[in-house]
């Protein structure tokens, strides 16, 4: 009895946080810094800044393949293979397919990395602000369930984590697009800024601008500056970019208050029927083996959309026999991603004079959404709307004559100036799409897999004809000849925009969570990843999360000093 009580004390924190990702480490940091002894589990592996970054240095012929693919990659890396940022340089972020399976109901791309930091490491770190037409969007069309916060409620904290991580951008004072706490803009390139002064020229209802980027473009908090490598992917020892590891983490551990435990799967948050509210977790160590049961007054889910799901999903008890906090059985449902892979590019003729200044530029371009977000812009088709991103650049010469010294001669000739341009349209929150646990076929510890069936539906078919037919007439306006427009359409998930299965709402009997983030029947558990989300925008969400994350911890340190928790 003596040696229980021990244990149990001796696995008892302040508060827990599940992942260590873009908004675990968020939590963990402010939870720290405000003073609470917190537990941060990961169910991956321990990846240390810098040290671990055993890629970052090397020459692309310094790799056994030459950064190609390989047949081993195909084998082991199917689905995450398929990613822009997965190559020989990073394959050690990405999880190995074969040994993390999950089940396609329809075809759906889960892009995973499980080591501290998460998907940190390897993000777009494109970062832009939701407005009032996106929180209240819902409301206004009838898909899904109202937010219960406005962009009001989270302006402050928007300003809160880009101060503190660094946003290189411009202010263009759009209300679709608010604009945020910049450090210097980078610079667009010739062909770039001439693109962007005909799109000005030609519309009234839509501007380009550079992309809003999680770089620091100058020295910030011993970080930086962003060293302009592009290979970003490997982590990064400058610290030039935002992630978990480089500086919410350390920020955390340097309180004193941080105890990062990895390679510790959560199975389930424990349920406490006399307490009436959750007590802890229980984990599964992934190397003994062993399961581990820790405790605090305070639980924050960020184990990413589809991980926090399927801990939702597998915590049942008494209480919640269809999953924890799953009273409005809305747990798993509402799934959503960006569909993108749809645009279009073409050639320029002009600017043979000129070519880069800039080095590899870890950003580009990018053109706010100008459709459904008043009546003039209103359209038949479709709700919603999307963004574009891409850039212009000067290829080489693709003149091949000649051998040896004459042929790397001819190589080195710039060729001519090329543009294209991408979008990312906004997914609607269908209730039928969804995960859940598939108890029959299991992972290699043992543990449920999910079954995920999830699909574009009408509304995103729609947008994507507008988004192709858009690109082009953009770039034939500002001077672009031969262009062509594209249609990929990869399967949700690609994106890697992920969100939506604990959705935030003002009614426990339609939602998971409450304005705060809580759960609607437990109030000591906060989740603040995408499974939050109540739509999905057609902005890259990072950004939000890290905001929700800084004013869930707020809020919940505030209750818990009232006694609330």
């Amino acid at each position: 009895m003596h040696l229980n009580i021990r244990a149990e004390k001796e696995n008892t924190y302040d508060a827990i946080v599940v992942g260590s990702g873009i908004s675990g480490g968020w939590a963990a940091k402010e939870l720290c810094e405000k003073g609470l002894k917190t537990l941060v589990l990961e169910r991956g592996r321990n990846v240390e800044h810098i040290k671990d970054y055993t890629t970052a240095m090397k020459a692309p012929w310094e790799f056994p393949h030459r950064l190609s693919g390989t047949l081993e990659q195909k084998e082991n890396y199917p689905i995450q293979s398929q990613c822009y940022a997965f190559d020989e340089s990073s394959q050690q972020y990405w999880v190995n397919d074969k040994e993390n399976p999950y089940n396609q109901v329809k075809p759906f791309n889960w892009l995973r990395g499980y080591h501290v930091g998460g998907r940190s490491l390897m993000w777009g770190r494109q970062v832009y602000r939701w407005s009032d037409i996106d929180f209240g969007a819902n409301a206004k069309d009838g898909f899904g369930v109202d937010w219960p916060i406005r962009y009001k409620d989270i302006e402050s904290w928007y300003d809160y984590v880009e101060t503190y991580i660094g946003i290189s951008g411009q202010a263009e004072g759009l209300p679709q697009l608010p604009d945020g706490k910049f450090m210097k803009a980078m610079e667009m390139n010739c062909l770039e800024k001439h693109v962007a002064a005909r799109i000005k020229e030609r519309y009234d209802d839509r501007i380009m601008t550079i992309g809003r980027v999680a770089h620091v473009t100058e020295k910030h908090n011993d970080r930086g500056p962003c060293q302009y490598r592009n290979l970003c992917h490997r982590g990064c020892p400058f610290t030039g970019y935002f992630s978990s590891n480089g500086v919410t983490l350390p920020a955390a551990a340097k309180t004193g208050n941080m105890t990062l435990r990895p390679d510790s799967i959560v199975l389930e948050v424990i349920y406490d029927d006399q307490k009436g509210k959750a007590t802890g977790v229980k984990i599964l160590d992934a190397h003994t083996m062993q399961t581990v049961e820790y405790y605090a007054d305070i639980i924050f889910l960020n184990a990413s959309t589809l991980g926090t799901a399927s801990i939702l999903l597998n915590s049942v008890s008494n209480r919640f026999p269809n999953g924890f906090g799953n009273d409005s059985e809305q747990v798993g449902h509402n799934l959503m991603d960006h569909h993108y892979g749809v645009g279009a590019g073409g050639e320029f003729e002009g600017f043979q004079d000129q070519y880069y200044s800039s080095g590899r530029r870890p950003n580009g371009i990018y053109i706010p959404r100008f459709r459904n977000i008043s009546t003039a812009t209103t359209q038949k088709d479709y709700v919603r709307g999307f963004g574009y991103q891409g850039g212009g650049e000067r290829g080489r010469g693709v003149s091949f004559d000649g051998v040896g010294a004459s042929l790397k001669e001819s190589l080195s000739e710039p060729g001519n100036w090329s543009f294209g341009i991408g979008s990312w349209g906004e997914h609607l929150p269908y209730y039928e799409n969804k995960v859940t646990l598939n108890k029959d076929k299991k992972d290699k510890y043992g543990l449920p897999t999910l079954d995920i069936d999830c699909e574009f539906k009408e509304n995103e078919l729609a947008m994507r004809k507008d988004m192709a037919a858009s690109a082009k007439e953009m770039l034939e306006a500002a001077g672009l000849k031969n262009v062509g427009t594209y249609d990929s359409m990869p399967p949700p998930g690609h994106c890697i925009h992920e969100m939506g299965t604990a959705r935030m709402g003002r009614d426990p009997k339609t939602s998971v969570l409450n304005g705060w983030n809580q759960v609607h029947a437990a109030k000591n558990v906060f989740i603040t990843d995408g499974a939050c989300m109540t739509s999905s925008a057609c902005q890259n969400p990072s950004i939000t999360y890290m905001a929700l994350t800084a004013r869930a911890c707020d809020y919940a340190v505030k209750e818990l000093k009232k006694g609330n928790l």
